[in-house]
């Protein structure tokens, strides 16, 4: 009798059965971050990521250093055209005053004409901003008189506070300014007092305010800023007691 042939696995079985090529072992960060969940990305991955970083990228040190010495030369303009006047002034003191060379301001502005206009521009455009922001701190509702109360007392900020110098340089060296120049301050300036109208109309209809409204905020304003001639905060009024003073001035009690 013919011996009985050993019968052959089939592939598919001998495949399952065959061993299985031994994998090197992980690198021992590879290992913790694998047993923690942790997927590892690609090389490929990773430096799409550095090309690619999120948010707006961060300043150098250099363009921080830019915007500092702007700030600088504005400031110290501000003050030198507000002490000494605007053409009395020249570059080279406003370069002093900012302790940098001579020649530094134009690197940041054509013209002394443009750094005034700056100056004028800048302030404006920031009082205007922090005037709504006073009239938005207000509970809703408020009365005529605590509006007009706070709008004072924000303009006496912004009159004598400790960033002044730009009202009273628009007051008295606003002919420095080109015809264009002026259009534009005077858009900005219009847009801060229209702020006072529904309040003065307000009053006027309550019988507070004597004077027709458009009139009584051209007296107002320019009672206010004659202020910058000779409020001294040395031994004088407080700025909110100087806020009572003007409201007393401008409208009757109830």
């Amino acid at each position: 009798m013919d011996t009985l042939a050993r019968p052959k696995l089939p592939a598919k079985k001998a495949r399952r059965q065959a061993p299985l090529p031994l994998r090197p072992p992980a690198p021992a960060p590879e290992r913790a971050r694998a047993r923690a969940g942790v997927e590892l990305a690609s090389p490929a991955v990773h430096a799409e990521a550095v090309r690619r970083p999120r948010g707006r990228p961060r300043k150098t040190v250099g363009e921080l250093d830019e915007g500092n010495r702007r700030r600088m030369l504005i400031d110290a303009a501000a003050h030198l055209f507000r002490t000494q006047g605007f053409d009395a002034t020249s570059t080279r003191d406003i370069a002093a005053a900012a302790g940098m060379h001579s020649g530094s301001p134009f690197y940041h502005f054509e013209s002394k004409s443009a750094l005034l206009y700056t100056i004028i521009s800048d302030g404006m455009e920031q009082a205007a901003l922090s005037q709504q922001q006073a009239l938005a701190m207000l509970p809703a509702r408020s009365p005529a008189r605590a509006q007009l109360r706070a709008l004072i007392r924000h303009h006496f900020e912004v009159l004598l506070g400790p960033h002044s110098d730009f009202i009273p340089v628009m007051l008295y060296e606003w002919r420095a300014l080109d015809a264009a120049q002026r259009q534009r301050i005077a858009l900005v300036k219009d847009a801060y007092e229209a702020e006072w109208m529904p309040v003065l109309k307000s009053l006027a209809r309550s019988g507070a305010l004597q004077a027709e409204p458009a009139v009584a905020r051209l007296f107002i304003f320019g009672a206010l800023n004659w202020a910058v001639q000779w409020y001294d905060a040395r031994g004088g009024m407080t700025l909110d007691q100087l806020t009572e003073q003007a409201l007393a001035l401008f409208i009757r009690e109830d």
